[in-house]
């Protein structure tokens, strides 16, 4: 949030304790540009792909997911339902 802009190279990852589609809901108040926004499930496959808009309030997946990965909308081509995702975490 706050943010001016983000780098294609660069995203968030939330996690949550569970699968739920209410739980991995985002909201985009405070947004000054677009997101692809990836949801996951236990096993980091894809469940929904969508582009969040900065004057849209509430996005919430298809399916329940585990966790949700926040990216540059340059990225929303490369994740489709279905896909694996693998996640490398670098300290």
């Amino acid at each position: 949030m706050f943010q001016r802009s983000l780098s294609p190279t660069f995203g968030l990852l939330l996690a949550d304790s569970m699968e739920s589609r209410v739980n991995s809901a985002i909201h985009m108040f405070f947004m000054n540009f677009d997101l692809a926004v990836i949801w996951l499930d236990k096993n980091f496959c894809v469940v929904d792909v969508q582009i969040a808009r900065k004057g849209h309030v509430i996005y919430s997946p298809s399916a329940p997911a585990q966790y949700t990965l926040e990216t540059s909308v340059n990225n929303f081509p490369f994740y489709h339902p279905g896909d694996q995702v693998k996640v490398i975490y670098v300290d």
